[in-house]
């Protein structure tokens, strides 16, 4: 039994051959709960069953992950059944690469697929079994009363749900700076943060809005945060600033704004990102990778290289076919994702309001494109542009060192929403359903969230 738990963190089968043979169709153990007698082998990992030997199925858990407005299905979830208690998660910026064992260590362990479903084979079969739902530091931990062996317990949208608020679970700590052009602050609202969670800086929600040039205060009476919003060049001006911040987005303002966004702050978001950061820029914030489109020299020149900008291109289109790139890693799950959720009615296509095509091009060996315009399936033919694109940082460093995500959207997320200095936050956000591109930002947004890598 010492030895069991001894190594309870470290290789699941010590359970199996130390001590889960008392579990396993003995008298200790009642096998349709997994309770055991008091002197019973009391490790989580004990109560394992050995259902295949009985001709019986897996002990499972089964269910559905959702976005936190609890109607969005998330790909790419994890879900895992802690060895351990796994422990708070740190605040602000951490270099962010997968690892290769789970926050407590896993004794059973899955990921949502492309209709958020996951099934986790394997599970103790007993009382009170822990369960974590996790993506970045997105994470939801529940306690299942009691799970029965050699069968499925299915869990109900409450209990796969991500979190609304800080008590329900964790919600990584992210700043949002308004744009006139764009409002991404309306977009994380809808995918189901609570207000109660929008605040400034100097309040404790998880959100945190700054003003660029598009709303800067809260309405009155707002259940959130109260008063004016602090200017973005406060946030973005410094790294010591942005490394509080788990996620940073940056609306559309409808310009570059180079006077606002001077060499030191794009030295700053550089540093973020290098460190772990994790970054979703709207349209002409594009000045962060491409550069002040007058001024060449006033850019960041590894980034610079990573896209080819056409900064007098024409946005004449009301709606434009475009195309998802399913060569690169996600591509063919996100494209699947985008069918089951509605958002694509034919494969590898989705339909895109008020089209940009600033963004020609990307190298393939420094970013991933995945979406993007085909002028052979363009409406009208001919247009050029991609939509969408990632890459990780530091660019010079090996793929396996790399800590940050960043992402710019060429098209605008917002689906009849505004964000007006004359406007209070939230009288400009549309609570209308999700639209075909504000899904396909969600995903971009939760993956920006996960680590980089292979979660084995």
């Amino acid at each position: 039994m010492a030895l069991c738990r001894s190594f309870a963190l470290v290789v699941v089968s010590c359970f199996v051959f130390a001590c889960g043979s008392r579990n396993q169709g003995s008298d200790d153990v009642d096998a349709s709960t997994g309770g055991g007698k008091p002197d019973a082998c009391t490790d989580l990992a004990c109560f394992i069953q050995d259902c295949g030997s009985k001709g019986l199925p897996s002990t499972s858990v089964s269910g559905t992950v959702y976005a936190p407005n609890g109607t969005l299905p998330l790909y790419g979830v994890t879900v895992y059944v802690p060895a351990s208690d796994p422990g708070p998660l740190p605040d602000g910026v951490q270099c962010g690469q997968c690892s290769t064992t789970l926050l407590g260590g896993s004794l059973a362990q899955a990921v949502t697929d492309e209709a958020g479903n996951f099934t986790l084979n394997g599970v103790p079969a007993t009382k009170e079994v822990p369960l974590v739902i996790q993506v970045g530091k997105w994470r939801r931990q529940i306690k299942l009363p009691n799970v029965a062996a050699c069968q499925d317990t299915p869990l109900v949208k409450a209990e796969t749900t991500l979190p609304r608020t800080k008590a329900e679970g964790d919600i990584p700590r992210i700043a949002i700076t308004t744009g006139n052009a764009d409002a991404l602050e309306c977009l994380i609202r809808k995918i189901g943060i609570a207000d109660s969670e929008f605040t400034t800086d100097a309040g404790d929600g998880r959100v945190h809005l700054y003003n660029g040039n598009g709303a800067n205060q809260f309405a009155a009476g707002f259940p959130g945060g109260t008063g004016a919003f602090p200017n973005a060049t406060t946030l973005w001006n410094t790294t010591a600033k942005l490394a509080g911040y788990d996620i940073t987005l940056l609306s559309c303002e409808g310009q570059q704004n180079p006077g606002t966004k001077p060499q030191e702050a794009l030295q700053a978001v550089h540093d973020y990102a290098d460190a772990g950061g994790r970054l979703f820029m709207s349209h002409w914030h594009n000045i962060w990778v491409g550069g002040n489109q007058s001024v060449p020299t006033h850019s960041l020149p590894d980034w610079k290289e990573i896209a080819t900008f056409n900064f007098a291109a024409t946005q004449p289109d009301t709606v434009q076919k475009a195309v998802v790139d399913e060569t690169v890693p996600k591509g063919m799950a996100f494209a699947t994702w985008l069918q089951n959720v509605g958002a694509s009615p034919t494969r590898g296509e989705i339909d895109i309001l008020a089209p940009r095509y600033i963004v020609q091009a990307v190298d393939p060996a420094k970013a991933e494109r995945w979406v993007y315009i085909d002028p052979a399936k363009s409406t009208p033919a001919g247009r050029t542009g991609v939509q969408d694109f990632l890459f990780t940082t530091p660019v010079a460093a090996a793929p396996e060192q790399r800590c940050g995500k960043v992402v710019l959207s060429d098209m605008h997320v917002s689906s009849g929403s505004t964000s007006r200095a004359a406007t209070p936050f939230p009288g400009g956000c549309a609570m209308t359903d999700l639209s075909p591109q504000e899904k396909a930002l969600a995903f971009i947004f939760f993956d920006i969230s996960s680590c980089i890598g292979v979660l084995q």
